[in-house]
């Protein structure tokens, strides 16, 4: 059988079969999927009486002070977003670049901190290869309150905020393995340096703005009350072009409704200049399609679909990304890797060689059944086999071999192996 390059041999012999166990019992049930188990963009009945929330009232004087809101405005004001886990990937990388002496993980929003836990247990797993490396994790994160879980999550313990206001770093701490924490409000405070950046589950739940085309030009989508029901809120279109239709529409385009991210787009200038810059790679781990979806603005609340005008505040508002629109806006600075389905990204990382592993190795019926359960969680396109993607930037010398400039979306397309995005072959 052929050989795995040198350095997936010391990450398969490292992890082993504890690694796959881990990957397939944090996705067994996975916290996003319980939330989106509607694919469709279309909204669930809700209850006519349903409560008068803070959050409704809040928008509601917005609204009456300074007229209809935009959609990203209310998703900015109602948003929260949660998120999971992946992590060998990160060590694969550094090892491919050089194994540099220093390696800053930086997760953007991570939720309770439990995927920066696990990937930490992953560094702990090769202490040997990692040993004369300086890592540090910086977490990007703007809840107070879900910096504090982070905290215990990763430390143990509660962490004070820092008393310097003028320092980007707003808290610290220690991990339990002894490795550096800092927490900042905004990725432009992170330290340069090779960095290797985090986003799961983060760009689904920005803002986007919404846009109709109709027979007067393009329109952009709103938020106004309800003449016919004044405690409750409804989509309307602008009577004329906004600023943000002339900026974010493009001459090309040929679908009649657009949602567009600026924030994304932003947020992913600056990992791509980082980057070409630094050195390094960010993974992007998301719910998206590659430009041919249309209306997917939705709502979920206890696991339901809901209507994403009713009782705001109370549900998490999620918009599949546009991952065509993330690479345009790298501007070329960075090569691009994906969008690629989560079940050929795993089935790439040899998932299927290390579920055998593990049946093999346990003859316990329900351990059987609760592995297989996983596996078609992970895997099955009509689960989270197909909703799930992943998308990668990574410096043009990384793939030395390949059309620079090329947005390599399927792994035959590499020379130059990339974990997940290649076929990993398996000893």
């Amino acid at each position: 059988m052929t050989r795995l390059p040198a350095r997936r041999s010391v990450l398969a012999a490292a992890l082993g079969v504890s690694w796959q166990q881990r990957l397939l019992h944090h996705h067994g049930v996975p916290a996003a999927w319980r939330r989106r188990r509607c694919s469709g963009a279309g909204s669930k009945a809700e209850d006519s009486s349903s409560p008068v929330t803070p959050m409704l009232k809040h928008l509601m004087f917005k609204i009456k002070a300074t007229g209809p809101i935009t959609v990203a405005e209310y998703m900015r004001e109602a948003l929260t977003n949660p998120v999971k886990l992946i992590g060998i990937w990160y060590v694969s990388e550094w090892m491919a670049a050089g194994k540099p002496k220093t390696l800053q993980l930086v997760e953007l929003g991570p939720g309770r901190g439990t995927l920066t836990d696990d990937i930490l247990r992953v560094f702990n797993q090769l202490g040997s290869l990692l040993n004369k490396c300086d890592i540090s994790i910086h977490l990007v994160e703007v809840s107070p309150k879900l910096s504090e879980i982070q905290a215990l999550t990763l430390t143990g313990e509660k962490i004070q905020s820092e008393l310097d206001v003028t320092s980007p770093v707003y808290m610290k701490g220690i991990s339990k393995a002894g490795i550096p924490i800092f927490w900042y409000r905004e990725l432009q405070d992170v330290p340069q340096g090779t960095s290797f950046y985090l986003a799961h589950e983060f760009f689904d739940a920005l803002p986007i703005h919404k846009f109709q085309r109709t027979e007067q030009g393009w329109r952009e989508v709103l938020i106004d009350i309800d003449p016919k029901a004044p405690d409750k809120l409804r989509f309307v279109l602008a009577p004329s072009a906004t600023p943000a239709t002339e900026y974010f529409i493009q001459g090309k385009e040929a679908r009649d409704h657009v949602e567009v991210c600026p924030d994304a787009g932003i947020l992913i200038q600056k990992l791509a200049c980082r980057i070409q810059e630094d050195g390094g790679a960010a993974l992007i781990a998301d719910y998206g399609h590659n430009g041919n979806k249309t209306d997917t603005f939705r709502s979920f609340r206890s696991h339901e679909l809901h209507d994403v005008l009713i009782a705001p505040g109370t549900a998490d508002l999620t918009a599949d990304v546009d991952f065509s629109y993330l690479q345009t806006m790298t501007q070329g600075r960075v090569a691009t890797l994906g969008p690629l389905k989560q079940q050929e990204f795993l089935k790439n990382m040899g998932i299927d060689v290390r579920l055998q592993v593990l049946l093999q190795n346990s003859s316990d019926t329900a351990m059987h059944k609760h592995l297989l359960q996983g596996y078609d969680m992970l895997m099955n396109p009509k689960k989270m086999g197909d909703r799930f993607n992943f998308f990668a930037l990574l410096p043009h010398q990384r793939l030395a071999h390949s059309d620079q400039k090329a947005n390599l979306q399927h792994s035959k397309s590499l020379s130059t192996s990339v974990a997940g995005f290649g076929e990993l072959v398996w000893k």
